[in-house]
């Protein structure tokens, strides 16, 4: 098997991880190396299928000694294999570089033979394009669940960013799907690598040339739609994660079907693409809005609102905490405002300052009015010509968000042609 037919099945079988990112490094270039990897972020690469992407995003290997039943490289499933040596896959990420189809590289791998090893082809990988190709270019690698913590120490020391994946967000649904895998095998790795960032920070500071251990510091996946567990179990996971370990992301993939299986979906189910787009949105929330998973969803209501984006749905289910004065409100109130965000939210604190705000003012801002009207006053009147209630807010903001904005086929629109049931329905629990 030739490279390229290495790289075509290698960078398919990578596609399903979606934690892959390339921000928050700022290796520089040097004298004698190439590439850099600096705050301006990455651009242009592609895969073997020509997807347009931000980093070469392969596996070193899809061979795999474990048999998760939801992935397309367990051990069981009949699937064309390929593996990388350490020295193929640096001459491939430095010539797609030096083509300029590349800035880095995402790598990951099924486990070869066991942990270890295949930790240490991946940092034989790293270690050749550091200091053999002297590449300054932006690394992500993934940690692998069970390796020796020396092991992902070196890995650390090579890499911009690394990520352990979680994938499921219920330690009962790794055992059901994902024997070989446990809870500690995953968050052992996950709190040596945010010990390991923390101290090199204090490292640092004392010596400004110390050695930088993952400085874009550690994210990790969670796929949604293969287990029963709900959005609510999975946000509080997302919540615990962020303040245990630090993360900077956690990504969430929904389960596409590509294999068959009973405890899994069937292969005719559709991969839950809105649900992964709200949970995106409350993530937002947690990490920027200052909201708590317990705000968004509880026990009774342990799923997101198909119809509204979970910050609309947590102020119009809120109304007596409306209409905030723009002109008197927090900052922490105003970024619970729908159609105010932290940039805008910042603008309206400088602006007041010098004088009042109106309507007009708000939305030179940038402040999303369509939404913002119904939660806002401006010097205590509200937008002319609208009544606040709780319905008008209701009905209008899912009339805007209601439909999805991509083309018919991607909608999955059985949910929507309802619409007006599903709105009934909406407006009565919110009032329950």
């Amino acid at each position: 098997m030739d490279v390229y037919e290495k790289l075509t099945i290698l960078t398919d079988a990578a596609k399903y991880d979606v934690a892959c990112t390339s921000s928050g490094s700022d290796r520089g270039g040097e004298k004698g190396g190439i590439g850099s990897a600096v705050s301006c972020g990455i651009c242009h690469s592609f895969a073997a299928d020509g997807r347009c992407i931000s980093l070469l995003k392969v596996l070193m290997s899809n061979a795999c000694v474990y048999d998760c039943k939801y992935c397309v490289n367990r051990r069981s499933n009949d699937t064309p294999r390929a593996s990388f040596t350490p020295q193929e896959l640096a001459d491939l990420t430095i010539q797609f570089y030096r083509r300029n189809y590349i800035e880095g590289l995402f790598l990951s791998s099924g486990v070869v033979k066991n942990p270890d090893y295949t930790c240490e082809q991946m940092i034989e990988v790293l270690s050749l394009l550091r200091f053999h190709y002297r590449f300054r270019g932006y690394i992500h690698a993934k940690a692998i669940p069970g390796a020796d913590s020396a092991l992902l120490m070196r890995l650390g020391m090579l890499a911009d960013r690394m990520s352990v994946n979680i994938e499921l967000p219920s330690e009962e649904g790794l055992k059901t799907l994902a024997p070989n895998k446990s809870k500690q095998s995953i968050l052992g790795p996950m709190g040596l690598i945010s010990g390991r960032i923390e101290e090199n920070g204090r490292e640092l500071v004392q010596y400004r040339h110390a050695p930088r251990f993952a400085p874009a510091g550690q994210s990790t996946q969670m796929i949604v739609g293969a287990t029963q567990d709900s959005d609510l179990q999975i946000l509080r996971l997302t919540q615990g994660l962020y303040r245990k370990y630090s993360l900077k992301r956690v990504f969430f993939s929904a389960y596409v079907p590509v294999v068959e299986h009973s405890l899994l979906p069937s292969k005719e189910t559709k991969p839950p693409l809105l649900r992964e787009h709200r949970l995106y949105q409350a993530d937002w929330l947690l990490r920027f809005y200052g909201f708590t998973a317990e705000e968004l969803l509880d026990e009774d209501n342990p799923s997101f609102n198909p119809l509204l984006d979970p910050k609309c749905c947590w102020a119009v289910s809120h109304m007596e905490q409306f209409p905030v004065e723009v002109n008197r409100a927090p900052y922490e109130m105003l970024l619970r405002v729908p159609g105010v965000g932290p940039r805008s939210a910042r603008r309206i604190v400088a602006a007041r300052r010098t004088g009042a705000l109106d309507f007009a003012g708000l939305k030179k801002i940038g402040v999303v009015l369509k939404r913002a009207q119904y939660f806002l006053t401006c010097s205590g009147k509200v937008m002319e010509g609208l009544k606040i209630t709780q319905d008008g807010a209701l009905r209008a903001l899912i009339s805007e968000q209601g439909r999805l904005s991509l083309p018919p086929e991607q909608q999955q629109l059985s949910l929507f042609d309802q619409s007006f049931v599903l709105k009934k329905e909406v407006i009565q629990c919110l009032h329950s």
